[in-house]
């Protein structure tokens, strides 16, 4: 096929080329610059074209090509017709491909899908490492599970990776922004590069990845009916994870954004720090859904060597080409277009390998409690019984206490104001060795981390943490303290919070009751209790 690469010159763009042109295919990279363009084309084996994007494109027509591959972006700041080329394209019957990772782009392609499916043409976005390869990767992970509960994918690439000046914008007009996320079956609102969290790509290789923004986040719960889709990306070098970290939380604190200059420093500062770090990187997928009777996360595994990493958003593009006769007609984003294995097979000639494993995932207090777990109500069981995300609805009545001690611990804890019938949402997620919950009394929230160590659950809040005599008692869940510290160091038992909170059912709904009273005898903290249901 004749297959012309937009931004051919660019870091991924040239990978395109390539691995088009190992396989056979006319290749014409084309660029505002014709002398790279020339200079890249004769390297491969390719031809060369002069093109600009947003001028006139008949230069584009006068090849005649059979594809048009987009691999030039950055798609966000494609302005008022961002679909100006892919309706071009299918009004001319020819098949269009783009690597786009912006969700409004890959989303709104379907404005499309009616044209190019009476056209009889196709027309795909997010044709790269996301959608199309990441949801290649669900699909097969999360065959034979009853339901999807939780979607959890990473990019991390080396640090020698090269990163063009279009990648370098994109990551900067994304830290910090808040955005959408599908958690619980319900969206909430998180910031770029926010919640950092660490992957095992292989036994030696250990990253951290950031949340961010992709076409996933929009499009995969829908697809694959999961409660919870989260996405995160992470570099190599500490230094730079934790500028961009501190950059998102700048950013969310005063609003204020970057020049575009920043991304020239910003790439100035990549290239200094290349030397460091190394040419691995790699991809995670995790699905964890309910077979059986239990909760199982299988985990897709790829590792990059030699610098091979740039080639991988490249992959998708070579796969959907030679299965073109299998791809139906109609513009939409590329949402497991083929199987996994297909894109897999698509890099056998790349320093890249792949794994899948799989183990069990209990949740935290199912499997502390074991055979007990079984003697509470159904309503109980099931706001423990859960993966990756759960979210609860309904409303509490607060009380606050009237002591000087009560209410300096309970604007330390940020527990809520006294109220009747307020509004409540309660999220839990699950994170490395234990659980998150979140409780919201209408705005008003604060969170806790619970784990398992030495035989008990604890609950840390900050630098407190505390061991729960977690177990079941005359049907219902009880959640004593038991002992305390700050950091390590323990607190006397005359200095532990009196805690009586339990969770049981009652007419048909989940209920709890929480009450805490200050040490010797300083009287109540606070005390909430209502009712919640599950997020559907």
């Amino acid at each position: 096929m004749k297959v012309v690469v937009l931004g051919g010159t660019g870091v991924f763009g040239g990978r395109v080329a390539e691995l088009l042109v190992r396989d056979g295919h006319d290749v014409i990279i084309a660029g505002r610059n014709l002398g790279r363009a020339r200079a890249l084309a004769t390297s491969l084996g390719g031809r060369a074209l002069r093109l600009d994007l947003h001028a006139d494109l008949a230069p584009l027509w006068d090849v005649a090509p059979d594809v048009v591959v987009d691999a030039a972006g950055p798609f966000h700041a494609y302005g008022g017709d961002r679909y100006r080329l892919p309706r071009a394209c299918i009004a001319r019957r020819i098949a269009y491909l783009d690597l786009a990772d912006d969700p409004d782009f890959c989303e709104g392609i379907a404005v499309l899908d009616g044209a190019a499916r009476e056209a009889g043409v196709v027309a795909l976005s997010g044709v790269s490492s996301v959608p199309a390869l990441s949801s290649a990767a669900v699909a097969a992970l999360a065959d034979g599970m009853a339901r999807v509960e939780e979607v959890d994918a990473a990019i991390l690439p080396g640090n020698r990776a090269p990163r063009g000046i279009s990648v370098i914008r994109a990551i900067l007009s994304r830290t910090g922004t808040p955005f959408r996320l599908w958690r619980g079956n319900g969206w909430g609102r998180v910031r770029g590069w926010s919640e950092p969290r660490r992957y095992r790509l292989a036994p030696d290789l250990i990253r951290t990845g950031y949340l961010i923004e992709v076409p996933d986040n929009r499009l995969l719960p829908k697809h694959f009916a999961a409660s919870t889709v989260t996405f995160r990306a992470g570099l190599e070098l500490w230094p730079m994870n934790a500028g961009l970290a501190f950059l998102s939380r700048f950013r969310a604190l005063t609003g204020a954004g970057l020049p575009r200059w920043a991304a020239g420093v910003a790439r100035v500062a990549a290239i200094a720090l290349w030397p460091f770090g190394t040419a691995r990187g790699g991809m995670v997928v995790r699905v964890t859904g309910r077979v059986g009777g239990g909760w199982i996360c299988r985990e897709w595994r790829l590792v990059a060597e030699a610098g091979n990493g740039p080639f991988v958003p490249a992959v998708a593009v070579r796969a959907i080409l030679r299965a073109t006769e299998r791809i139906g007609a109609g513009a939409r984003p590329a949402l497991a277009e083929l199987p996994l294995a297909e894109f897999e097979a698509a890099m056998s000639d790349l320093a890249v390998r792949t794994t899948i494993q799989s183990e069990p995932a209990p949740p935290l207090v199912p499997s502390f409690l074991g055979n007990a777990f079984g003697t509470l109500p159904a309503k109980v069981r099931d706001s423990h019984d859960w993966a990756g995300c759960l979210r609860l609805q309904g409303r509490a009545e607060v009380s606050r206490g009237r002591g000087p001690a009560g209410r300096l611990v309970a604007a330390l804890f940020r527990f809520p104001p006294e109220g009747k019938d307020v509004p409540l949402t309660v999220t839990k997620w699950q994170v490395s060795g234990g659980e998150v919950w979140q409780r919201d009394f209408a705005g008003r929230r604060f969170k806790s981390h619970l784990c398992t160590a030495h035989g008990l659950v604890t609950e840390r809040f900050g630098p407190f943490t505390f061991d729960l005599g977690l177990g079941v008692r005359d049907r219902r869940l009880a959640f004593p303290v038991i002992a305390g510290r700050i950091g390590p160091i323990p607190l006397p038992r005359l200095l532990l919070p009196v805690s009586i909170a339990t969770e049981r059912e009652e007419d048909g709904r989940f209920c709890f009751d929480v009450e805490l009273h200050a040490p010797m005898g300083m009287g109540r903290i606070v005390r909430y209790r209502g009712w919640l249901a599950i997020c559907e």
